[in-house]
């Protein structure tokens, strides 16, 4: 018999910055009978999801639904929109930009790499002037599309999408903009259609708050323009019958439909204007972000992000001193107090861990992180500056949510 719930009292504080805890109400929704995907009663989902989705996204232009991780999304907007051999400048921030370079150069793709040198690449946003030079430069347009991230999880950087458009614009550049919004989508403020981007990735298990399965591309005209002469190879990934059956409320494939159900409910939690819709879901966020680097600065750590202005309303990357791996760290508070901590990934292996504040959570899920990561620190030897959960529980205190809780009558 599989063993589904080891811990043995309590409930598992999950505070990786995804996937996220999944709400109840989510759960309960997935748990309906699975209908047929070809019966009447779908369309009506169908249709439910897509335009619940375009709302999140915010924007008017057809989102395309995979069954499948943020990965195939990734993968997905590069072959829909490139032919073998096209130039294509992708932008580090972090870990994912690493792994979509990776994929694209795969994809048989001639891939430009920009970025700051070293670690101090992965402490900062997109350096929007990089891109304009570089499109500038390019005089024949052999460019064919700009790649960057706009959370990027690996370390609590959230990059200006806006500057990024605005760099490819003043270059006078055709060249198509990807974002990368896994973790930002539903959490961090993002505009497909007023921010200018031609393809957005995106993935459910992070500010969507649904289990990991279904990933998107929000599309833009140009794109889809695009689509018709790209000669990357594509079957399942391909746009086209997906739009046309969407229209509908169908899918060429077979969808996960249970998950559908998850994400109808997790539209209507986010968009819900008694809750403030998605204004207040992005005050939240950034409140939560708050009230946790609080904490990191009152023990004296280092915030992995080295910039406030792009600071990550999703997650906190702590940095340890100097010879205390931070895998160690993580070790002991989840073994001591059964809390996952995100480890750090690549460059930064070892020397940072993440603090995931995104999704089904409040104040004293992030409190009990806190005391768990201040426990922990202290029991792996670490010299704290001081408490950082009193600073926190102030800062709280001191700033309360946007929107009440709903009255139970």
């Amino acid at each position: 018999m599989l063993t589904l719930d080891f811990h043995p009292t309590g409930r598992h504080f999950l505070q990786i910055p995804g996937p996220s805890p999944v709400p109840d109400r989510i759960l309960r929704a997935m748990s309906l009978p699975t209908i047929d995907h070809r019966g009447p009663e779908f369309a009506v989902l169908g249709k439910r999801v897509l335009s619940g989705i375009q709302q999140i996204f915010q924007t008017r232009h057809p989102v395309v639904i995979y069954p499948a991780s943020g990965t195939g999304a990734w993968e997905a907007a590069l072959c829909n929109v490139l032919s073998p051999g096209d130039t294509v400048v992708m932008y580090e921030t972090g870990h994912f930009a690493s792994l979509w370079q990776k994929m694209a150069t795969r994809l048989g793709l001639k891939t430009e790499f920009l970025g700051l040198p070293g670690i101090e690449g992965w402490r900062r946003g997109v350096q929007a002037d990089q891109i304009e030079k570089r499109l500038k430069a390019d005089t024949q347009h052999q460019i064919k599309a700009v790649c960057v991230v706009h959370n990027e999880t690996s370390t609590g950087v959230t990059s200006d999408i806006k500057a990024v458009r605005k760099a490819i614009d003043a270059a006078k550049h055709p060249a198509l903009l990807l974002v990368d919004s896994i973790s930002g989508l539903a959490s961090a403020e993002y505009k497909h259609d007023a921010w200018g981007v031609d393809v957005t990735v995106s993935g459910s298990q992070k500010g969507l708050m649904l289990p990991p399965g279904i990933s998107f591309n929000a599309l833009s005209p140009k794109a889809l323009e695009a689509s018709k002469t790209a000669r990357l190879p594509k079957a399942f990934w391909a746009w086209d019958e997906m739009v046309e059956m969407n229209k509908t409320g169908y899918f060429p494939y077979t969808p996960n439909t249970n998950l559908l159900y998850g994400l109808a409910e997790a539209c209507d939690m986010l968009l819900d204007p008694q809750q403030g819709g998605l204004d207040a879901v992005f005050a939240r966020h950034l409140r939560w972000a708050e009230g946790v680097r609080a904490a990191v600065r009152a023990w004296g750590l280092e915030i992995q992000c080295a910039d406030p202005a792009v600071y990550s309303p999703v997650l906190t990357g702590v940095m340890t001193p100097e010879g205390i791996d931070a895998d160690t760290v993580r070790k002991i508070i989840y073994e001591r107090f059964d809390l996952s901590l995100g480890t750090g990934l690549g460059k930064v292996k070892g020397r940072m861990f993440r603090i995931g504040h995104l999704g089904d959570c409040n104040d004293l899920t992030l409190m009990a992180a806190l005391s768990g990561c201040e426990m922990g620190l202290k029991l792996a030897g670490v010299k704290l500056a001081g408490s950082g959960v009193h600073p926190a529980m102030e800062y709280f205190a001191g700033h309360p949510a946007p929107v009440a809780l709903q009255k139970a009558a």
